[in-house]
């Protein structure tokens, strides 16, 4: 049993963690390290929104350009399609760089920087949304259920470690952050845009980051491994509960406590066949509002319960992988841009 703080970030501690040492987890969860390196890493979520065969096609090229542009390439991507509250399909082509630097080389090159920045994106069927994140080391965890289950930053990871500590119960999320050692995290109310274009109409650009400590989580489950009563139960009642949840994160009553946007989404290949993965996407105006709704909202509740009344009837083995990665981010490691996107597409709608 370790830590999920990896050694070269700990330190005193000025704020106790929820649980002590002592404390024993009820069944093993694993963190990803990521061996010495403690520079920033970044995941940039690229999005095509259409509502017509034209806004289709053209969301289709653009993710087979992003997949194949080569120079300064991520180290890890993933596609994902899923609808919004509006009823507008979304692809997400999603990007994982070691080194912030190399990113940014990638987004104002040659390839990517004209296409993306070409007057033409304004005058297409087909909105477009970039959402960048370059969490400090001290402001991101992981946790996985298996040894077995990386994804999202976890792609980047040197190793897994081996069973931690900091989890399965509330406030383990917060104890995983080594920021939380020394730092409240609290949640700064004024956004601080950096340009901002008005928005008469659909046809315009939005560039803006947001309020330092803005919380970001992805927490996605792999079932392609399970079958029999594993398969049939989560199929039938874990994931319509999951399902109800992120579409009460993606309403009105979800940004009411602090969600600032959320999108559920399913994996898909380059030819967009679906998976057996998907994943919540969620942006939270702070930590504190996302602790408060895992630990007393109705919808997480539903979620929780449905997920741990399989665990019992699986007797604890389960093939299904779940994953998770949280980062608590300074208005200097975000950055925000639609183009033609309507009025409640991501943060716009905050």
């Amino acid at each position: 049993m370790e830590s999920a703080i990896p050694l070269p970030l700990r330190c005193p501690r000025s704020r106790p963690p929820t649980r002590g040492d002592d404390y024993s987890p009820p069944n093993p969860g694993f963190t990803a390290r990521f061996g010495d390196a403690l520079q920033p890493l970044t995941v940039v979520f690229l999005g095509a929104q259409f509502r017509s065969p034209e806004g289709e096609a053209l969301a289709r090229a653009a993710v087979g350009l992003w997949c194949d542009l080569a120079e300064h390439a991520p180290d890890h991507h993933d596609i994902a399609q899923g609808t919004d509250e509006a009823g507008f399909s979304t692809l997400v082509w999603t990007g994982y760089w070691r080194d912030a630097a190399r990113f940014e080389q990638w987004r104002q090159g040659l390839a990517f920087g004209a296409w993306w920045n070409s007057e033409h994106r304004l005058d297409e069927a087909c909105g477009w949304f970039m959402e960048v994140a370059s969490p400090a080391p001290q402001r991101l965890e992981t946790l996985y259920s298996s040894p077995d289950g990386f994804e999202g930053f976890g792609r980047l990871a040197s190793h897994m470690s081996a069973e931690i500590r900091e989890h399965g119960y509330w406030g383990s999320m917060r104890d995983r952050l080594p920021a939380s050692q020394t730092e409240a995290l609290t949640e700064v109310l004024t956004a601080t845009p950096a340009s901002r274009v008005p928005r008469p109409n659909r046809r315009a650009r939005v560039a803006f980051s947001a309020a330092d400590h803005l919380a970001l989580i992805r927490s996605g489950q792999d079932w392609s491994r399970t079958a029999g009563l594993e398969r049939e139960r989560y199929v039938r009642d874990v994931e319509p509960v999951l399902r109800a949840g992120m579409d009460f994160l993606d309403s009105e009553a979800g940004l009411a406590i602090g969600c600032l946007s959320n999108r559920y989404l399913r994996i898909v290949d380059k030819d967009l066949r679906p998976a057996e993965k998907s994943y919540g996407l969620s942006w939270w105006a702070s930590l504190a509002d996302m602790e408060r709704w895992a630990r007393d909202h109705a919808t997480h509740s539903a979620i929780f319960g449905s997920f741990m009344r399989l665990v019992q009837e699986m007797n604890l083995e389960l093939a299904l992988r779940l994953s998770h990665e949280v980062s608590v981010l300074r208005s200097s490691e975000q950055r925000f841009e639609y183009i033609n996107c309507h009025e409640r597409t991501g943060l716009l709608r905050s």
